[in-house]
Protein backbone atom coordinates (compact mmCIF):
# COMPACT_ATOMS: atom_id res chain seq x y z
CA UNK A 1 0.00 0.00 0.00
CA UNK A 2 1.38 3.40 -0.99
CA UNK A 3 1.75 6.01 1.73
CA UNK A 4 -0.06 9.32 1.59
CA UNK A 5 1.66 12.29 0.00
CA UNK A 6 2.41 15.31 2.18
CA UNK A 7 1.84 17.72 -0.69
CA UNK A 8 1.15 17.41 -4.40
CA UNK A 9 1.27 20.15 -7.03
CA UNK A 10 -1.31 21.15 -9.62
CA UNK A 11 0.26 23.21 -12.39
CA UNK A 12 -2.07 25.33 -14.52
CA UNK A 13 -0.60 25.27 -18.02
CA UNK A 14 -3.57 25.61 -20.35
CA UNK A 15 -3.64 29.34 -21.01
CA UNK A 16 -3.74 30.70 -24.55
CA UNK A 17 -1.30 33.54 -23.93
CA UNK A 18 -2.77 35.77 -26.63
CA UNK A 19 -0.68 38.76 -25.50
CA UNK A 20 2.42 36.88 -26.66
CA UNK A 21 1.10 37.32 -30.19
CA UNK A 22 2.72 35.08 -32.83
CA UNK A 23 4.72 33.16 -30.21
CA UNK A 24 1.57 31.37 -29.02
CA UNK A 25 -0.33 30.90 -32.28
CA UNK A 26 0.55 27.20 -32.30
CA UNK A 27 2.16 26.77 -28.88
CA UNK A 28 0.83 26.92 -25.31
CA UNK A 29 2.37 29.78 -23.34
CA UNK A 30 4.29 27.53 -20.89
CA UNK A 31 6.06 25.90 -23.87
CA UNK A 32 7.47 29.21 -25.15
CA UNK A 33 11.28 29.30 -25.16
CA UNK A 34 13.21 31.30 -22.57
CA UNK A 35 16.82 32.03 -21.73
CA UNK A 36 18.38 30.06 -24.56
CA UNK A 37 17.83 26.37 -23.90
CA UNK A 38 14.83 26.58 -21.53
CA UNK A 39 11.06 26.84 -21.76
CA UNK A 40 8.86 28.74 -19.34
CA UNK A 41 7.43 25.57 -17.79
CA UNK A 42 10.95 24.47 -16.76
CA UNK A 43 10.79 26.90 -13.85
CA UNK A 44 7.77 25.61 -11.87
CA UNK A 45 8.71 21.99 -12.69
CA UNK A 46 12.28 22.54 -11.49
CA UNK A 47 11.01 24.36 -8.40
CA UNK A 48 8.89 21.30 -7.58
CA UNK A 49 11.84 18.93 -7.96
CA UNK A 50 14.17 21.15 -5.93
CA UNK A 51 11.46 21.49 -3.26
CA UNK A 52 11.05 17.68 -2.99
CA UNK A 53 7.53 17.73 -4.42
CA UNK A 54 7.46 14.62 -6.60
CA UNK A 55 3.84 14.52 -7.76
CA UNK A 56 2.75 17.13 -10.29
CA UNK A 57 -0.44 17.29 -12.33
CA UNK A 58 0.02 19.53 -15.39
CA UNK A 59 -3.34 20.84 -16.60
CA UNK A 60 -3.20 21.50 -20.32
CA UNK A 61 -5.78 22.77 -22.78
CA UNK A 62 -4.74 25.28 -25.47
CA UNK A 63 -2.39 23.96 -28.21
CA UNK A 64 -0.98 21.20 -25.97
CA UNK A 65 0.94 19.10 -28.52
CA UNK A 66 4.40 20.68 -28.20
CA UNK A 67 4.03 21.11 -24.43
CA UNK A 68 2.98 17.49 -23.92
CA UNK A 69 5.84 16.24 -26.07
CA UNK A 70 8.30 18.45 -24.21
CA UNK A 71 7.28 17.22 -20.75
CA UNK A 72 7.19 13.58 -21.84
CA UNK A 73 7.68 11.24 -18.88
CA UNK A 74 9.20 13.97 -16.73
CA UNK A 75 12.69 12.45 -16.62
CA UNK A 76 14.65 15.72 -17.09
CA UNK A 77 13.06 17.03 -13.86
CA UNK A 78 13.38 13.69 -12.00
CA UNK A 79 9.61 13.32 -12.18
CA UNK A 80 9.44 9.89 -13.81
CA UNK A 81 8.16 8.02 -10.75
CA UNK A 82 6.25 4.78 -10.26
CA UNK A 83 4.06 6.46 -7.65
CA UNK A 84 3.58 10.14 -8.36
CA UNK A 85 5.75 11.87 -10.93
CA UNK A 86 4.39 14.18 -13.60
CA UNK A 87 0.99 13.62 -15.22
CA UNK A 88 -0.55 15.51 -18.15
CA UNK A 89 -4.19 16.30 -17.31
CA UNK A 90 -6.16 17.53 -20.35
CA UNK A 91 -9.93 18.15 -20.28
CA UNK A 92 -11.84 14.94 -20.84
CA UNK A 93 -15.37 13.76 -21.46
CA UNK A 94 -17.15 12.90 -18.22
CA UNK A 95 -20.13 10.57 -18.03
CA UNK A 96 -22.73 13.32 -17.89
CA UNK A 97 -21.08 16.05 -19.97
CA UNK A 98 -18.01 17.17 -21.87
CA UNK A 99 -16.51 20.58 -21.17
CA UNK A 100 -13.36 22.60 -21.58
CA UNK A 101 -11.83 23.98 -18.43
CA UNK A 102 -14.04 26.95 -17.62
CA UNK A 103 -11.61 28.73 -15.28
CA UNK A 104 -8.68 28.05 -12.98
CA UNK A 105 -10.87 26.60 -10.23
CA UNK A 106 -12.90 24.49 -12.64
CA UNK A 107 -9.70 23.06 -14.10
CA UNK A 108 -8.68 21.82 -10.65
CA UNK A 109 -12.24 20.66 -9.91
CA UNK A 110 -12.30 18.48 -13.02
CA UNK A 111 -9.21 16.73 -11.63
CA UNK A 112 -10.38 16.21 -8.05
CA UNK A 113 -10.06 12.45 -8.50
CA UNK A 114 -6.37 12.91 -9.28
CA UNK A 115 -5.95 14.83 -6.02
CA UNK A 116 -7.93 12.28 -4.02
CA UNK A 117 -5.89 9.43 -5.46
CA UNK A 118 -2.79 10.55 -3.55
CA UNK A 119 -4.53 11.31 -0.23
CA UNK A 120 -2.26 14.31 0.21
CA UNK A 121 -2.54 16.57 3.23
CA UNK A 122 -1.93 19.68 1.15
CA UNK A 123 -2.13 20.85 -2.46
CA UNK A 124 -0.05 23.60 -4.01
CA UNK A 125 -1.55 25.39 -7.03
CA UNK A 126 0.97 26.82 -9.49
CA UNK A 127 0.93 28.78 -12.72
CA UNK A 128 2.91 27.74 -15.77
CA UNK A 129 3.81 31.22 -17.04
CA UNK A 130 6.13 32.77 -14.44
CA UNK A 131 9.93 32.98 -14.29
CA UNK A 132 11.30 32.57 -10.75
CA UNK A 133 13.10 30.28 -8.32
CA UNK A 134 11.19 29.43 -5.16
CA UNK A 135 11.51 26.81 -2.43
CA UNK A 136 7.94 25.56 -2.06
CA UNK A 137 9.08 23.48 0.93
CA UNK A 138 9.68 26.70 2.90
CA UNK A 139 6.23 27.96 1.98
CA UNK A 140 4.68 24.61 2.94
CA UNK A 141 6.44 24.66 6.33
CA UNK A 142 5.12 28.20 6.92
CA UNK A 143 1.62 27.08 5.90
CA UNK A 144 1.71 24.15 8.33
CA UNK A 145 3.19 26.17 11.20
CA UNK A 146 0.45 28.77 10.82
CA UNK A 147 -2.19 26.01 10.58
CA UNK A 148 -3.62 27.88 7.61
CA UNK A 149 -6.49 26.65 5.49
CA UNK A 150 -4.93 28.51 2.58
CA UNK A 151 -1.59 30.27 2.18
CA UNK A 152 -1.03 32.68 -0.69
CA UNK A 153 2.44 33.73 -1.85
CA UNK A 154 2.76 37.50 -2.20
CA UNK A 155 5.34 39.80 -3.72
CA UNK A 156 5.88 43.43 -2.86
CA UNK A 157 5.33 45.58 -5.97
CA UNK A 158 5.24 49.32 -6.49
CA UNK A 159 1.95 51.07 -5.85
CA UNK A 160 1.90 52.05 -9.55
CA UNK A 161 2.02 48.36 -10.48
CA UNK A 162 -0.36 47.20 -7.77
CA UNK A 163 -3.50 47.98 -9.77
CA UNK A 164 -2.50 45.22 -12.22
CA UNK A 165 -2.53 42.49 -9.56
CA UNK A 166 -4.74 40.86 -6.99
CA UNK A 167 -3.82 42.60 -3.75
CA UNK A 168 -3.80 40.99 -0.31
CA UNK A 169 -4.73 43.25 2.60
CA UNK A 170 -3.35 41.74 5.82
CA UNK A 171 -2.90 42.45 9.49
CA UNK A 172 0.65 42.73 10.95
CA UNK A 173 0.76 38.93 11.41
CA UNK A 174 0.11 38.41 7.67
CA UNK A 175 -3.40 37.08 8.21
CA UNK A 176 -5.39 37.94 5.10
CA UNK A 177 -8.32 40.22 5.84
CA UNK A 178 -9.35 41.21 2.34
CA UNK A 179 -8.56 40.38 -1.26
CA UNK A 180 -8.94 43.01 -3.98
CA UNK A 181 -8.69 42.05 -7.64
CA UNK A 182 -6.82 44.78 -9.56
CA UNK A 183 -7.94 47.71 -7.36
CA UNK A 184 -7.82 51.19 -8.90
CA UNK A 185 -6.66 52.60 -5.56
CA UNK A 186 -4.74 49.81 -3.78
CA UNK A 187 -4.59 49.82 0.02
CA UNK A 188 -1.18 48.12 0.01
CA UNK A 189 1.33 46.62 -2.39
CA UNK A 190 1.32 42.90 -1.46
CA UNK A 191 0.48 41.29 -4.80
CA UNK A 192 -0.71 37.71 -5.19
CA UNK A 193 1.76 35.58 -7.16
CA UNK A 194 -0.94 33.06 -8.08
CA UNK A 195 0.72 30.42 -5.88
CA UNK A 196 -1.62 28.85 -3.31
CA UNK A 197 -1.26 26.07 -0.76
CA UNK A 198 -4.51 24.59 0.53
CA UNK A 199 -5.39 21.99 3.08
CA UNK A 200 -6.71 19.33 0.74
CA UNK A 201 -10.08 18.91 2.45
CA UNK A 202 -10.73 22.67 2.32
CA UNK A 203 -9.77 22.87 -1.34
CA UNK A 204 -12.10 20.03 -2.28
CA UNK A 205 -14.96 21.52 -0.24
CA UNK A 206 -14.78 24.93 -1.91
CA UNK A 207 -14.25 23.54 -5.40
CA UNK A 208 -17.30 21.30 -5.08
CA UNK A 209 -19.43 24.16 -3.75
CA UNK A 210 -18.24 26.50 -6.52
CA UNK A 211 -19.10 23.92 -9.17
CA UNK A 212 -22.76 24.13 -8.13
CA UNK A 213 -22.93 27.90 -8.69
CA UNK A 214 -24.18 28.43 -12.23
CA UNK A 215 -23.02 32.03 -12.67
CA UNK A 216 -19.60 31.53 -11.06
CA UNK A 217 -16.48 32.39 -13.06
CA UNK A 218 -14.95 29.26 -11.46
CA UNK A 219 -11.79 31.22 -10.73
CA UNK A 220 -9.54 31.19 -7.66
CA UNK A 221 -9.12 34.95 -7.49
CA UNK A 222 -12.75 35.82 -8.26
CA UNK A 223 -14.54 33.02 -6.42
CA UNK A 224 -12.62 30.53 -4.27
CA UNK A 225 -10.46 33.02 -2.33
CA UNK A 226 -13.33 35.51 -1.68
CA UNK A 227 -15.65 32.67 -0.61
CA UNK A 228 -13.11 31.38 1.89
CA UNK A 229 -12.59 34.87 3.28
CA UNK A 230 -16.36 35.38 3.60
CA UNK A 231 -16.52 32.17 5.63
CA UNK A 232 -13.69 33.31 7.94
CA UNK A 233 -11.33 30.53 6.95
CA UNK A 234 -7.79 30.97 8.24
CA UNK A 235 -5.86 32.47 5.33
CA UNK A 236 -2.34 33.85 5.49
CA UNK A 237 0.07 35.58 3.12
CA UNK A 238 3.56 34.22 2.53
CA UNK A 239 5.89 37.10 1.59
CA UNK A 240 8.34 36.07 -1.13
CA UNK A 241 11.69 37.79 -1.51
CA UNK A 242 13.37 37.23 -4.84
CA UNK A 243 13.09 37.57 -8.60
CA UNK A 244 9.67 36.87 -10.11
CA UNK A 245 8.40 37.86 -13.53
CA UNK A 246 5.04 37.28 -15.15
CA UNK A 247 6.05 36.82 -18.79
CA UNK A 248 2.57 37.17 -20.22
CA UNK A 249 3.43 40.01 -22.61
CA UNK A 250 6.06 40.49 -25.30
CA UNK A 251 7.68 43.32 -23.36
CA UNK A 252 7.88 41.35 -20.10
CA UNK A 253 9.27 38.28 -21.91
CA UNK A 254 11.94 40.40 -23.57
CA UNK A 255 12.83 42.14 -20.29
CA UNK A 256 13.08 38.82 -18.43
CA UNK A 257 15.53 37.55 -21.05
CA UNK A 258 17.57 40.75 -20.80
CA UNK A 259 17.62 40.30 -17.01
CA UNK A 260 19.85 37.25 -17.56
CA UNK A 261 22.68 39.29 -19.06
CA UNK A 262 25.64 41.07 -17.50
CA UNK A 263 28.22 40.25 -14.87
CA UNK A 264 25.62 40.69 -12.12
CA UNK A 265 22.33 39.70 -13.77
CA UNK A 266 19.02 40.55 -12.16
CA UNK A 267 18.17 36.85 -12.34
CA UNK A 268 20.87 34.22 -11.87
CA UNK A 269 19.82 31.41 -14.15
CA UNK A 270 22.86 29.26 -13.46
CA UNK A 271 23.05 29.04 -9.65
CA UNK A 272 24.18 25.41 -9.09
CA UNK A 273 22.35 25.26 -5.74
CA UNK A 274 18.96 25.67 -7.44
CA UNK A 275 19.31 24.16 -10.87
CA UNK A 276 16.76 24.77 -13.58
CA UNK A 277 16.33 21.55 -15.54
CA UNK A 278 15.44 21.36 -19.22
CA UNK A 279 14.70 18.69 -21.80
CA UNK A 280 17.01 20.54 -24.19
CA UNK A 281 20.54 19.36 -23.46
CA UNK A 282 23.64 21.48 -23.83
CA UNK A 283 24.19 19.83 -27.21
CA UNK A 284 27.35 20.26 -29.20
CA UNK A 285 29.68 23.15 -28.34
CA UNK A 286 29.21 26.56 -29.89
CA UNK A 287 31.32 27.42 -32.93
CA UNK A 288 32.59 30.98 -33.13
CA UNK A 289 34.08 32.03 -36.45
CA UNK A 290 37.27 33.99 -36.89
CA UNK A 291 35.39 37.27 -37.29
CA UNK A 292 32.68 36.60 -34.70
CA UNK A 293 32.10 39.26 -32.04
CA UNK A 294 30.13 38.48 -28.89
CA UNK A 295 29.27 41.15 -26.33
CA UNK A 296 27.19 40.61 -23.17
CA UNK A 297 25.17 37.72 -24.62
CA UNK A 298 24.12 34.13 -23.96
CA UNK A 299 25.01 31.71 -26.76
CA UNK A 300 23.49 28.24 -26.34
CA UNK A 301 24.87 24.88 -27.45
CA UNK A 302 25.08 23.97 -31.10
CA UNK A 303 25.21 27.57 -32.34
CA UNK A 304 27.40 28.75 -35.19
CA UNK A 305 28.23 32.42 -34.90
CA UNK A 306 30.20 34.09 -37.70
CA UNK A 307 28.74 37.58 -37.25
CA UNK A 308 28.16 39.97 -34.34
CA UNK A 309 25.92 39.41 -31.30
CA UNK A 310 25.37 42.17 -28.73
CA UNK A 311 23.11 42.16 -25.62
CA UNK A 312 21.15 39.15 -26.86
CA UNK A 313 19.98 35.69 -25.81
CA UNK A 314 20.54 33.04 -28.49
CA UNK A 315 18.86 29.62 -28.34
CA UNK A 316 20.25 26.24 -29.36
CA UNK A 317 21.42 25.41 -32.89
CA UNK A 318 21.10 28.96 -34.19
CA UNK A 319 23.21 30.00 -37.21
CA UNK A 320 24.34 33.62 -37.52
CA UNK A 321 26.22 34.05 -40.75
CA UNK A 322 29.14 36.34 -41.57
CA UNK A 323 28.36 40.04 -41.51
CA UNK A 324 25.03 39.50 -39.73
CA UNK A 325 24.30 41.65 -36.65
CA UNK A 326 22.00 40.63 -33.79
CA UNK A 327 21.53 43.16 -31.02
CA UNK A 328 19.16 43.54 -28.08
CA UNK A 329 17.20 40.52 -29.28
CA UNK A 330 15.99 37.08 -28.25
CA UNK A 331 16.46 34.28 -30.78
CA UNK A 332 14.79 30.91 -30.27
CA UNK A 333 16.11 27.50 -31.33
CA UNK A 334 17.01 26.43 -34.89
CA UNK A 335 16.78 29.89 -36.43
CA UNK A 336 19.07 31.11 -39.23
CA UNK A 337 20.18 34.72 -39.72
CA UNK A 338 21.90 35.01 -43.07
CA UNK A 339 24.76 37.13 -44.32
CA UNK A 340 24.67 40.86 -43.61
CA UNK A 341 21.18 40.75 -42.09
CA UNK A 342 20.55 43.13 -39.18
CA UNK A 343 18.20 42.20 -36.33
CA UNK A 344 17.53 44.56 -33.40
CA UNK A 345 14.91 44.61 -30.63
CA UNK A 346 13.30 41.49 -32.01
CA UNK A 347 12.07 38.15 -30.69
CA UNK A 348 12.59 35.50 -33.37
CA UNK A 349 10.65 32.29 -32.76
CA UNK A 350 11.93 28.81 -33.61
CA UNK A 351 12.82 27.81 -37.19
CA UNK A 352 12.80 31.38 -38.51
CA UNK A 353 15.01 32.34 -41.47
CA UNK A 354 16.13 35.94 -41.90
CA UNK A 355 17.35 36.42 -45.46
CA UNK A 356 20.55 38.08 -46.63
CA UNK A 357 20.71 41.87 -46.15
CA UNK A 358 17.29 41.94 -44.47
CA UNK A 359 16.63 44.44 -41.68
CA UNK A 360 14.24 43.40 -38.92
CA UNK A 361 13.09 45.49 -35.96
CA UNK A 362 14.27 48.79 -34.59
CA UNK A 363 17.70 48.90 -36.17
CA UNK A 364 18.05 52.63 -35.41
CA UNK A 365 16.72 52.34 -31.84
CA UNK A 366 14.79 55.23 -30.37
CA UNK A 367 11.88 53.70 -28.46
CA UNK A 368 12.93 50.05 -28.01
CA UNK A 369 9.65 48.63 -29.27
CA UNK A 370 9.84 44.87 -29.84
CA UNK A 371 9.05 43.15 -33.14
CA UNK A 372 7.95 39.50 -33.10
CA UNK A 373 8.58 37.03 -35.93
CA UNK A 374 6.56 33.83 -35.54
CA UNK A 375 7.59 30.20 -35.81
CA UNK A 376 8.75 29.04 -39.24
CA UNK A 377 8.53 32.46 -40.92
CA UNK A 378 11.03 33.27 -43.67
CA UNK A 379 12.05 36.90 -44.07
CA UNK A 380 13.00 37.46 -47.68
CA UNK A 381 16.43 38.73 -48.66
CA UNK A 382 16.72 42.55 -48.61
CA UNK A 383 13.34 42.93 -46.91
CA UNK A 384 12.79 45.59 -44.23
CA UNK A 385 10.44 44.82 -41.32
CA UNK A 386 10.01 47.73 -38.92
CA UNK A 387 9.53 48.10 -35.20
CA UNK A 388 6.65 46.88 -33.00
CA UNK A 389 5.26 44.49 -35.61
CA UNK A 390 3.85 40.98 -35.20
CA UNK A 391 4.65 38.77 -38.19
CA UNK A 392 3.57 35.15 -38.48
CA UNK A 393 3.53 32.49 -41.14
CA UNK A 394 0.21 31.75 -42.78
CA UNK A 395 -0.76 28.13 -42.22
CA UNK A 396 -3.27 26.74 -44.72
Amino acid sequence: MQKNKKCIAMLLAGGQGSRLLALTTKVAKPAVSFGGKYRIIDFPLSNCTNSKIDTVGVLTQYQPLILNDYIGNGAPWDLDRNYGGVHILPPYQAKDKSAWYLGTANAIYQNIDFIKNYHSDHVIILSGDHIYKMDYADMLEYHIERNADCTIATLEVTYEEASRFGIMNTDPDMNILEFEEKPKVPKNNQASMGIYIFKTDKLIKYLEEDNEVVDSAHDFGKNIIPNMLDNKEHMVAYPFKGYWKDVGTIESLWIANMDLLGDNPNFDLYNPYWKIHSRISGGTPQYLGENAKIENSIISGGCQVLGKVVNSVIGSNVIIEEGAIVENSVVFNNTVIKKNAHVAYVILDEDVVVGENAKVGEVDATTKEITVIGRGYEVEANKVIGKALNIEREVK
